[in-house]
């Protein structure tokens, strides 16, 4: 009855690749590179571009936020590599959760989780009421009912949510047409809005471009420091560089979801060679287009005049160019359409593999017999996501779903050396270079991006894991199946 025995890794892979599941069916493989790429491109271009751009330049890191996102891409490449190595050894359904149940214990991998659903229910929360805003910004639809602040139910949100819960538990093949539209979409109109902004950059716009490091405003708590600040007993400041490295910490909100993929590895025809494909190509082109747009924003407009709600609009329409306006918020739209249902969609996955071994009541889990999803989880946590969204003003939680992502980052870098220690003869399609070297340096990385975060976000996130483990000393640890045998 350890909380760190282990699953083996041979179960694993047996319920990854058997033709039945335990509830008599099992996921359908139905997925290619260009459909997980898609599902990629489509959870991590989202709100991050289109929001976080403008509040950390304009708060935290100056022109040289283009800096904080090279970091955040840097650190999210590292980890994508160790996710390339363990979802192509072991292609299943709980990507960080089954990866920490193989290798560190039961209640590791039960808090891992438990993490993932905090990540992707509260970032398709967030995204939701995104995606509500720029629609009432495109149509001038009433923001009562639409928008962030005056509003008691955020109709949009809900209605946005439901929407696309019931696509994704019609069918995983749906979800990928839909997503791979959405993902066309919004990456044409990126590109556009690197090639058009290049032509209206001034070069005293990127001066200074590391601003020189300034006392936080007046009335800040202190609680919304770093806690690097706080456990080096440093004086509260930004800008600087510091300002840069903790806007890589907040910016890093922009690349979590990537990780989505690994959790679609029983539905991909050819895991072994898909799965790196699908991850790293993912990461790349994200990082390429969060550099180039971060790069136009900053120099279109002074970073002290860029308009923290909607930065790339906002930026168009001080350089005279009003008609980019509709074009970015159209973009939102297509790319907050998109994050929603991959987020819906790993929720589902994370569900299911934790129903699968018992943590939490089977049934839950179950497989539809016609549509080949988990209806029953991915119904459920709709519904949750749906509620949070249209009642609970989450923007300010942005800095918990990077906390969470980047815990699971930290998990899976330590997973990898540690597999291959244990499990020396699997087969591994790809595999981390000069490991356990760049394993180790992720999970630093990560673990230093965290420290960065406020004091205010690890309370938070503190007081989720302890619920967490209240729930599986309760039920999970002597109800699931490592446990019944």
């Amino acid at each position: 009855m350890s909380v760190l025995r282990t699953k083996p890794i041979q179960d694993v892979i047996a319920q990854s690749t058997a033709e039945e599941g335990e509830q008599g069916r099992r996921l359908r493989r139905k997925l290619g590179p260009f459909d997980l790429m898609g599902f990629g491109v489509g959870i991590v271009i989202g709100t991050g571009i289109f929001t976080l751009t403008g509040l950390e330049a304009r708060d935290s890191a100056g022109p040289a936020v283009i800096v904080s996102f090279a970091v955040a891409g840097v650190v999210a490449l590292l980890a994508a590599l160790c996710y390339a190595e363990l979802a192509s050894s072991v292609p299943t359904a709980g990507s960080a959760y089954t990866y920490a149940y193989a290798t560190m214990g039961e209640v590791v991998a039960w808090i891992i989780g438990w993490d993932l659903l905090l990540e992707f229910a509260l970032g398709a929360a967030v995204v939701a009421r995104g995606w509500s805003g720029y629609l009432a910004e495109l149509f001038g639809l009433p923001t009562a009912w639409f928008g962030e602040e005056g509003s008691v139910v955020n109709v949009g949100a809900i209605a946005i949510v439901a929407l696309l819960g019931l696509v994704a538990t019609v069918g995983i093949q749906q979800s990928a047409r839909i997503t791979n539209v959405l993902v066309v979409v919004k990456v044409a109109i990126c590109v556009f809005i690197v090639a058009a902004g290049l032509f209206f950059i001034t070069a005293d716009n990127l001066t200074p471009f590391v601003p020189p490091t300034q006392e936080p405003p007046a009335g800040e708590s202190g609680l919304a420091q770093p806690l690097t600040q706080v456990l080096f007993g440093l004086e509260p400041s930004v800008f600087g560089i510091a300002g840069v490295l903790s806007a890589a910490a907040v910016v890093f909100f922009a690349y979590t979801g990537f990780e989505a993929v690994a959790n679609l590895g029983e539905e991909t025809r050819r895991p072994g060679r898909d799965l790196p494909l699908g991850l790293l190509g993912t990461l790349g082109l994200s990082a390429v287009l969060y550099v180039g747009v971060s790069f136009v924003v900053v120099g279109m407009v002074p970073y002290t005049e860029i308009d923290r709600g909607a930065p790339i609009a906002a930026a168009f329409n001080a350089v005279g160019a009003n008609w980019a306006g509709a074009l970015v918020a159209i973009a939102a739209v297509a790319g907050l359409t998109s994050v929603i249902l991959v987020q819906l969609v790993a929720i589902g996955r994370i569900g299911y593999a934790i129903a699968r071994d018992g943590l939490i009541p089977p049934k839950i889990g179950e497989i539809h017999p016609r549509w080949g999803t988990p209806y029953r989880v991915t119904l459920l946590m709709t519904v949750l996501v749906a509620l949070l969204a249209g009642f609970l003003p989450l923007s300010a939680l942005a800095d918990l779903v990077s906390i969470g992502a980047l815990f699971a980052f930290v998990i899976v870098s330590v997973a990898v050396p540690l597999l291959r220690r244990t499990r020396p003869e699997l087969k591994r399609p790809f595999r981390v270079p000069l490991s356990p070297v760049l394993p180790v340096v992720s999970a630093l990385a990560c673990v230093y991006l965290m420290l960065n975060l406020s004091v205010e976000t690890w309370l938070r996130f503190l007081a989720w894991l302890l619920l967490g483990v209240v729930i599986y000393a309760a039920y999970g640890h002597r109800r699931n199946r490592l446990a019944r045998r």
